[in-house]
């Protein structure tokens, strides 16, 4: 299993031999180094921890490897943008961008109220939450509330281009989140 940590750069498009092309997402990867190994038989379970960015700003990520994935890592290896080629399928996961508070239009897709009839003010509100005999809300209404910074799991993309001199990975396709966010990328 390959795994690596980075942040996300920019959109941009990239021009294959063929001329086709692509939309990819700009995935700084700076070195990750091994700080320890989990196994099965001292932890119960398997994982790798590692290690991201400088000393004051360090992150630690844990990445659980299933039992026919034993890696030959050991604590210190420093893992960098060699380990994926361009062709390989991965998973990528961050979080997306936060919208703050929204309303029903934009948050659930609803369609409002009409603009005739009488109804002066109520294009964007939500209408009825309830009704008949019951004096409460149902269960799993949807009203407004904060909308975005969740984390966001894309299956099945792909590395276009690996720029190992400058550490940079070229993945097709867009990532959720802003620049800057922290990227998870897993093959399996």
């Amino acid at each position: 299993m390959k795994f690596l940590l980075g942040t996300k750069e920019n959109m941009a498009e990239y021009f294959s031999e063929d001329g086709t092309v692509f939309p990819v997402t700009i995935v700084s990867v700076s070195p990750i180094t091994v700080k320890r190994i989990f196994s099965k038989e001292k932890n119960g379970y398997d994982s790798v921890q590692v290690k991201f960015g400088k000393e004051k700003k360090e992150k630690l990520k844990e990445f659980r490897l299933k039992p026919v994935d034993k890696t030959e890592t050991k604590e210190g290896d420093i893992i960098d943008a060699g380990v994926f080629t361009a062709g390989d399928k991965i998973m990528v996961s961050s979080v997306s961008k936060g919208k703050g508070f929204q309303g029903v239009v934009k948050r659930h897709g609803f369609s409002g109220g009409p603009r005739t009839h009488g109804q002066k003010h109520s294009e964007r509100e939500p209408g009825s939450i309830g009704g008949g005999l019951r004096t409460h809300v149902p269960k799993g209404m949807r009203m407004p509330g904060r909308m975005g910074g969740d984390r966001i799991t894309q299956k099945n993309l792909q590395i276009v281009f690996v720029d190992k001199e400058n550490n940079l990975l070229l993945i097709k396709g867009a990532i959720a989140g802003k620049r800057g966010t922290l990227v998870e990328i897993v093959q399996r």
